[in-house]
């Protein structure tokens, strides 16, 4: 019972730990992986370096995920990350024999669970989440001296006599224990300390302790897959290609045991068979990464034609598994907006004279998608206050309304095609349909202004254009139905230029990480006259 009560302080340990590094690292995770995953070596090493030092693969990986699904990482990339994250989860192997089975820390670091609890209860800022990570590395030496102790009493009653003998056949049994473990406890560290701790006690030797770490790693697998359900493309990629690449690791390692065994005869004959476990741990999954970083995008290539895009399009980015990290989900949902706004834009440019009628996605697809969205981000928990999160979430909001205003506007046919009755209102509409094709591309401050200068000749002509129609029609050269249908078109012509100037200014303002600007009470009363309700 106490080597049991052992595992649950460990993972509990592991759990805080995890949770207090990770938001002591707040956007540097994140910043790291955007900046230093140009090519799949890149993305190894910084992969295991920030694994290692937040101690948690699935973090990573789920960052990993975010960035590709938002287009900002290539699946190749991403795939060196998750192969340096198996390296990164080693080095807790190593913290747990070291400090854990050599040093026995357990009595030491008890007052460091009071202060952590301390810290975590009554600390504000940064010391909160210190406390949380304190008390959980605390923790886990507590957890492994309970279960050194528990297994001590097994000693001479449980042998490496009543596990599989060491053959081919009863090393595969030990790796499907293995797995077992994973699966139950839900985490491979956890499983190689109960292995570091059984080979300690005796209960198990070093080739039977390694293959039970093989199968553990097998299981980590399994826990990512059922992670991916769900989820989106490059979520389901990831999860496949972490299980493929396990498996074959998991092959090469099965058959370098008994090498390895040799290798490391002198170091367990030492009472060393720990520290050699540990490293075979690390020697496999470092041959695994050596051996496939060469063929990353070969393999990547593979993976992405096994499992093609599925679903919409339009939302193909809005993995719900993406909402438990704000910011991978932030940059989905940004994602997601730019491959709507790009659908709209080039949507409008067709509908403008002269009328192109290329294939393209329809308006239903894009409202369902504009829906699909909204959803996604009332569902995203943000940061409070000024976080850089919660500014790109807010531009986006702006962003969605702005969509759903000019959506509802490229419904209206009939001012659509009143546009080509007047040659004024014809070579307006040319121009604006050449400003939003220039707009569908990327971002840039030079077309947000110029789509704001030809806003505000619209916005000139629109009362040029209406004088001379009343004029006009009350000439009796043209009918009053006919004056009325064109009055509404050069409006409808200032009301979607005004949109498409708002969506490239906060698309701008999303590029250079900067804030929505407070609106003035000028560009209120602006905002009413020119971008008015979906009736006007």
């Amino acid at each position: 019972m106490l080597a049991l009560g052992g595992v649950g302080l460990f993972l509990l340990g592991m759990v805080m730990l995890t949770e207090g590094l990770r938001a002591l690292a707040g956007d540097t995770l994140r910043d790291v992986l955007a900046r230093f995953t140009s090519t799949p070596v890149s993305g190894a090493v910084t992969g295991a370096l920030t694994t290692a030092a937040i101690q948690s693969s699935s973090a990573t990986t789920v960052t990993a995920v975010g960035f590709v699904s938002a287009g900002l990482m290539s699946f190749p990339q991403a795939l060196g990350v998750i192969f340096g994250a198996n390296i990164g989860t080693t080095i807790t192997g190593w913290l747990v024999a070291i400090l854990g089975f050599k040093l026995q820390l357990g009595e030491i670091v008890l007052p460091l669970v009071l202060v952590g609890a301390l810290l975590r209860l009554f600390g504000g800022g940064r010391l909160k989440p210190l406390g949380s990570a304190l008390a959980g590395f605390s923790l886990l030496f507590i957890g492994i001296d309970a279960m050194q102790a528990g297994l001590a009493a097994f000693e001479g009653v449980v042998t490496p006599e009543d596990f599989p003998d060491d053959t081919m056949f009863g090393r595969f049994q030990l790796v499907l224990i293995g797995i077992l473990v994973t699966l139950v406890t839900q985490s491979s560290s956890a499983g190689v300390a109960t292995a570091l701790a059984a080979l300690g006690a005796g209960a198990i030797d070093f080739t039977q302790a390694a293959a039970l770490v093989i199968g553990m790693d097998v299981g980590t697998t399994f826990t990512a897959m059922l992670a991916t359900l769900g989820g989106s493309t490059a979520a389901r990629r990831t999860g496949f290609a972490h299980v493929i690449y396990n498996l074959l690791t998991a092959v090469l390692a099965f058959f370098l045991l008994g090498f390895f065994a040799v290798l490391v005869e002198g170091l367990v004959a030492a009472g060393e068979g720990q520290i050699a476990l540990v490293a075979f741990h690390t020697f496999f999954n470092g041959i695994g990464v050596l051996l496939v970083l060469p063929v990353a995008n070969t393999f990547g290539r593979l993976v992405i034609a096994l499992i093609p895009e599925a679903g919409p399009r339009l939302t193909q980015h809005l993995d719900r598994g993406l909402l438990k990290d704000p910011g991978a989900a932030t940059d989905a949902t940004l994602a997601t907006i730019g491959e709507i706004t790009k659908a709209l834009f080039i949507h409008l440019e067709d509908r403008l004279p002269p009328d192109r009628h290329r294939a393209g996605v329809t308006l239903d697809d894009i409202g369902q998608a504009l829906s699909a969205t909204r959803t996604y981000v009332n569902r995203l928990t943000l940061e409070t206050g000024e976080s850089v999160h919660g500014n790109r979430v807010i531009s986006a909001l702006h962003l969605l309304d702005h969509l759903n205003r000019l959506r509802f506007r490229c419904g209206q046919e009939e001012r659509i095609a009143t546009l080509v009755e007047d040659h004024r209102l014809r070579r307006l509409s040319g121009v604006l349909a050449d400003l939003a094709h220039e707009a569908a591309g990327d971002p840039s401050a030079e077309g947000e202004a110029n789509l704001n200068r030809f806003r505000k000749m619209l916005r000139r002509q629109r009362e040029l254009f209406r004088d001379r129609t009343i004029l006009t029609a009350a000439e009796g050269r043209l009918a009053g139905e006919s004056a009325m249908r064109r009055l509404d078109s050069v409006r409808w012509l200032h009301r979607v230029c005004y949109h498409l100037w708002r969506i490239q200014y906060h698309r701008n303002r999303i590029a250079a990480g900067m804030p929505p600007a407070p609106a003035t009470e000028a560009a209120v009363l602006e905002a009413v006259e020119e971008g008015d309700d979906y009736a006007g």
